[in-house]
């Protein structure tokens, strides 16, 4: 879960930067199917860069705190040992992020239920090789999937409306406001993501405008008609309507000149941005190739029991110096901290070695080997008082900076 919103609050940070760009940039060009592509692309691309390692990686390898417990509170210590400080603040954000996830998702349900009623209720026609439907209930005309919904007085008066409403499904708005919902969905926290999406419901407009004008509709009278109906206020999230978005902004992009093909290189300057952004961005940090020992000691239930063999921080750097990362998991970026257990019996020997917690099969063998290794001559003399088995949680930490 930590890494997964780790990987959300990133992605939302190159988002933000692409879609500030877009917002000052690309807004405002006649390159309404360009903006459409580069909006949803650029989206996609801002999603894959937390998965890009920028920097060169070093390995920090580093054993943490073993503590002990007798055989009676193994369950009850290990629970407690294995939860690290670090990640105290995941379940709030988790349960925050989570609560926004399920509002954006009924919001979308809702509305997608209030346009099933409206075409369940309609007239079906087929209308120049269109699926459409005929409503009394809505008078606000929108396109939705496939099908295209009309208001009767639409239909009879207003010709132009079902023009607009066909190039909507033409021009497959549909997808793009579908594969934007989902978007919503993981980025609901960044007001960018809001505003953008107006942006692209505007793009459609303008697209469909367009179209409707090249189809011979006289511009004049198609803007006269925009201003009577734009009285209307039925939204719905996931369509595209003749009112759907505002009224000046279209009639004005109308209006203005084709903008110059050379402003199209200017769409290049987005890509430094995200690179630096990727860059300053990105948690791995060098350090130093050699493995690096946090100071340690064993906690037992009643003393400290002694290594024959050396001390309780030397156990602990034989384990670091045994350490070798897999490849496969530093290639994959893979990290976290693996708890593991074993057993000292009566004779100070050391037994049943094995992963409590783990984080990736590769790092949990890698783990167990280590400290499996180690264990095989490592002999503890008993603390007195202590009659009988002793349990000892040693934590293993795997970490790339």
């Amino acid at each position: 879960m930590e890494n997964f919103l780790l990987y959300i609050l990133r992605s939302g940070l190159y988002i933000g930067i692409f879609y500030a760009f877009f917002l000052l940039v690309m807004r405002k060009t006649t390159f309404f199917r360009l903006n459409r592509i580069l909006l949803l692309a650029g989206t996609f691309i801002c999603m894959l860069l937390p998965l890009l390692r920028i920097r060169t990686i070093e390995i920090l390898a580093s054993v943490g705190q073993m503590e002990a417990v007798s055989a009676d509170g193994l369950q009850a210590g290990s629970v407690a040992a294995s939860a690290p400080v670090a990640t105290s603040w995941v379940l709030p954000v988790a349960v925050a992020f989570f609560i926004g996830f399920a509002a954006v998702l009924c919001y979308a349900i809702v509305s997608t239920v209030r346009m099933y009623r409206i075409v369940r209720a309609g007239e079906r026609i087929v209308k120049e090789g269109y699926n459409t439907i005929i409503s009394d209930v809505c008078k606000s005309s929108f396109s939705f999937g496939k099908l295209i919904v009309l208001g009767r007085q639409d239909l009879e008066e207003n010709p132009a409306v079902f023009t607009h409403e066909k190039m909507h499904v033409k021009s497959c708005h549909y997808l793009d406001l579908f594969i934007y919902t989902l978007i919503q969905l993981l980025y609901w926290w960044n007001p960018l993501v809001w505003i953008t999406r107006t942006e692209l419901c505007l793009l459609h407009e303008y697209e469909a405008d367009e179209g409707v004008i090249s189809q011979g509709v006289e511009a004049r009278q198609y803007q006269l008609l925009l201003v009577r109906k734009a009285v209307g206020n039925e939204r719905f999230l996931m369509a595209s309507g003749f009112q759907h978005s505002k009224l000046k902004n279209r009639i004005t992009m109308m209006l203005s000149e084709s903008t110059s093909r050379r402003r199209r290189w200017s769409y290049l300057a987005v890509l430094p941005c995200l690179a630096i952004a990727a860059f300053a961005c990105n948690p791995v940090k060098v350090l130093e190739t050699e493995p690096v020992v946090e100071e340690v000691e064993f906690v037992a239930v009643s003393e400290e029991p002694v290594a024959q063999k050396g001390s309780a921080q030397e156990f602990s750097r034989r384990v670091n110096q045994m350490l070798e990362y897999p490849e496969s998991a530093k290639t994959a970026g893979i990290q976290g901290r693996i708890t593991l257990s074993f057993v000292v019996d009566n004779d100070g020997s050391i037994g049943d070695v094995k992963i409590m917690r783990g984080v990736h099969p590769d790092l949990d063998a890698e783990a167990l080997r280590a400290v499996t290794a180690c264990a095989q001559d490592w002999i503890f003399e008993r603390p007195d008082g202590i009659v009988g088995k002793i349990h000892y949680m040693f934590p293993v930490i795997f970490q790339l900076r």
